[in-house]
């Protein structure tokens, strides 16, 4: 598990002490930190420090940068079943403080969410306020995410690359799943009973492109014998009847959409149009 924090005095240790009883911590872990400047913004220390190995469907407590309140998280099952939330577009408006009331009390064991976080679009301190509003679920469960046009951020007139804050603050396992990218990765979940493939809508994903690269290596790797779940992310929908965004994923779709028929996906979780909707697709008859 991947633990993830920022702070003001960039002098804390990038340490997360945990263990299985409270106040008890019998392991720790050191990661690094980082940060990055936005204009005339500074973001604080960014800490990202791995834990475990872990065991399955077990609660731990653990403190971050030796100080400070104790934190408990569970992690996932090894086998199925496994409960997700899926959630996108979430934001900081009265609808997220439903959204998140609403998650808040379920029992579920991971979170999944295809892009558009914290509605920063360059307004940087809007990063620090989203972190403070879902730690206290993000610090409980994982929350994998994927970018949405949201976190882009580009100004290039300026010199400021897309993702710059989205990629410091929320690092995904990319490296773990041979992607070179932190805009799209895969992994495994419930002993390898699911493995969760996360698209990146906003990389490249033509022919020839590194990201469809990966995505046909990763799709070739799954033994749907071991695996009977194969779910796919991504934050623009490659089918939608609403007005908004109508045919923005089409080119990623025409890219895409055989690899994933070819390794029977059983189903795609999109964001981006603030609608809800649900269709069925049978291409096996």
């Amino acid at each position: 598990m991947r633990i993830s924090w920022v702070t003001d005095d960039r002098n804390t240790p990038s340490v997360v002490e945990y263990g299985e009883s409270r106040g008890n911590y019998t392991a720790s872990a050191t990661g690094d930190q980082a940060t990055y400047k936005y204009f005339f913004y500074e973001s604080g220390a960014i800490h990202h420090v791995t834990i475990g190995p872990l065991a399955p469907g077990t609660t731990y407590h653990y403190r971050c940068g030796k100080a400070g309140d104790e934190l408990t998280l569970r992690t996932p099952p090894a086998s199925l079943p496994l409960e997700l939330v899926v959630i996108g577009d979430l934001g900081q408006t009265r609808w997220t403080a439903s959204t998140l009331a609403h998650i808040g009390g379920a029992d579920y064991d991971m979170l999944l969410l295809p892009g558009d976080l914290s509605y920063a679009d360059t307004q940087q301190p809007l990063w620090d306020s989203f972190g403070r509003l879902v730690q206290p679920l993000a610090s409980a469960r994982p929350w994998m995410v994927t970018e949405g046009n949201h976190e882009a951020e580009a100004l290039p007139v300026v010199g400021f690359a897309p993702f710059v804050a989205y990629n410091a603050r929320w690092r995904m396992p990319h490296e773990e799943s041979g992607s070179a990218s932190n805009l799209y990765y895969s992994f495994d979940a419930a002993g390898g009973a699911a493995h969760v493939v996360m698209l990146g809508s906003y990389a490249e994903f033509e022919e020839g492109s590194a990201q469809r690269a990966w995505l046909e290596r990763d799709l070739a790797g799954v033994d749907r014998r071991r695996t009977p779940w194969l779910l796919v992310l991504l934050h623009a929908p490659w089918y939608n009847t609403n007005q908004a965004h109508q045919g923005e994923g089409e080119a990623m779709r025409a890219a895409m959409e055989a690899l994933l028929y070819e390794a029977r996906v059983d189903v795609v979780f999109s964001g981006h149009v603030h609608a809800y909707e649900r269709f069925v697709s049978n291409p096996y008859r």
